[in-house]
């Protein structure tokens, strides 16, 4: 059905991305892949002068916590892992998520989504700021 399927996961808040696996798994159905992103934060928005190498060691352990919790989530799959692609990037989750989706010719982006509420609705969440940003299909799961 789709060959390039980009799923934004939050892998400290697993119930959103719980929510979208089957559905980014129907998508990918034979030979698609999966490329599961999880997202930190920019480093020029933690950096403190005097600090450097402490936040540039805090940087490197959310890196690796990062890269942990995304493998374990491969486990949630029932598609051959060889098909479901990790990455971490850092910055601003809607423009890492169209980056990505440019540099791998995505078909479509599955993200989990919770219900709307009136600070979604006043702030925004990460997944209307996707869908309003989006390049290409966006699949949104409630």
């Amino acid at each position: 059905m789709y060959s390039t399927i980009i799923m934004p996961v939050d892998v400290y808040e697993m119930e959103l991305s719980n929510k979208a696996i089957t559905h980014a798994e129907f998508l990918a159905q034979q030979d698609g892949v999966i490329h599961l992103v999880h997202v930190l934060p920019g480093a020029s928005s933690l950096s403190l002068h005097r600090f450097a190498a402490d936040v540039r060691r805090f940087e490197e352990h959310l890196q690796q916590e990062a890269e942990t919790r995304l493998r374990a989530t491969v486990e949630h799959f029932s598609i051959d892992p060889a098909r479901i692609k990790l990455h971490v990037r850092r910055g601003n989750i809607r423009d890492a998520i169209n980056e990505l989706a440019e540099e791998l010719s995505a078909n479509v982006v599955v993200i989990g989504s919770r219900n709307p509420s009136i600070s979604t609705h006043l702030l925004g969440s990460n997944a209307s700021s996707i869908v309003r940003h989006a390049h290409i299909p966006v699949l949104v799961v409630r």
